[in-house]
């Protein structure tokens, strides 16, 4: 396995065990593949729940740019919701992760078709 599987394995292992959601692995693959060279970052490869210009960032390049979808609360709310699953209290959320959560929760799945 490569580092890239191993990484995958990890965001898996996330989702089911801190934010009680079984994975659809083929789409968790694409979107991991989507994040390109930042999952392999320490830095870029999570996301700071606390950090508003990092979730402006989620919102803008990955909502808006890459799901195609229209700036509103629905959005943010959104963003504030994949937080909450993932839960708070876990300083490692990765960007893999939150971005699949986020594909799951708008239903765009067909982008990573």
């Amino acid at each position: 396995m490569g580092k890239r599987d191993d990484l995958i394995a990890k965001y898996a292992s996330d989702l089911k065990e801190k934010c009680g959601m079984t994975p659809d692995m083929d789409l968790l693959t694409k979107v991991t593949i989507g994040c390109g060279p930042a999952i392999y970052n320490a830095d870029a490869s999570t996301v700071s729940a606390s950090d508003k210009a990092e979730l402006e960032t989620v919102k803008n390049n990955f909502l808006i740019k890459k799901l195609g979808l229209s700036d509103g609360p629905e959005l943010d709310a959104a963003i504030d919701k994949c937080m909450e699953t993932y839960g708070k209290s876990n300083r490692n959320k990765y960007r893999a992760v939150v971005y699949y959560i986020l594909t799951k929760e708008f239903g765009k799945e067909a982008v990573y078709k």
